[in-house]
């Protein structure tokens, strides 16, 4: 578990340095969904198997494919994009160090979360999420799912056509 561990963090590490240090902007996306797989194993190393599936499912399934698409339809070249000068790469590595000092800061001294439940094998199965979602959390999930039905109905109805007023 151990040697997994290490290996999926070296894979998240050195993929994500790719995403910043890359130059072409698909590879960028390709090293991004590297990334997200290398969590979804961490995830399934933490017992948190229905996270992990999600995971992959939205994240590296839909949100990635839908970065690869925008890329390939903004068509980026080299000859197009601006270059940064000097001085804007180094106000960025300022920038970036200074929030770095800043989230170290506000995390140093942070309080300690204790769990609602105390920890069983069984806390990440799909089989536990459900019951807590469909036992504690029932009317919030009932509420949002109406609410993401009417979203879709209004969706549909602004994209159709009227067809009363083509004459």
């Amino acid at each position: 578990m151990t040697f997994l561990f290490y290996l999926l963090s070296a894979i998240m590490i050195i993929s994500g340095l790719f995403v910043v240090f890359s130059d072409s902007p698909i590879n960028s996306v390709l090293s991004l969904i590297a990334c997200f797989i290398a969590m979804a194993g961490h995830y399934i190393l933490l017992n948190a198997q229905f996270l992990a599936v999600v995971h992959l499912i939205v994240y590296t399934g839909a949100i990635m494919v839908l970065f690869l698409f925008v890329i390939m339809l903004l068509n980026l070249n080299k000859a197009t994009v601006r270059h940064k000068t000097s001085a804007t790469r180094i106000a960025a590595v300022v920038a970036g160090g200074v929030f770095f000092l800043v989230m170290v800061a506000a995390t140093r001294h942070t309080l300690e979360i204790h769990p609602r439940y105390a920890f069983t094998s069984q806390i990440g199965l799909v089989s536990e999420v459900g019951k807590t979602l469909f036992h504690e959390f029932l009317l919030p999930f009932e509420v949002s799912s109406v609410l993401f039905i009417s979203a879709m109905i209004g969706a549909v109805m602004f994209g159709k056509k009227d067809e009363t007023h083509n004459v």
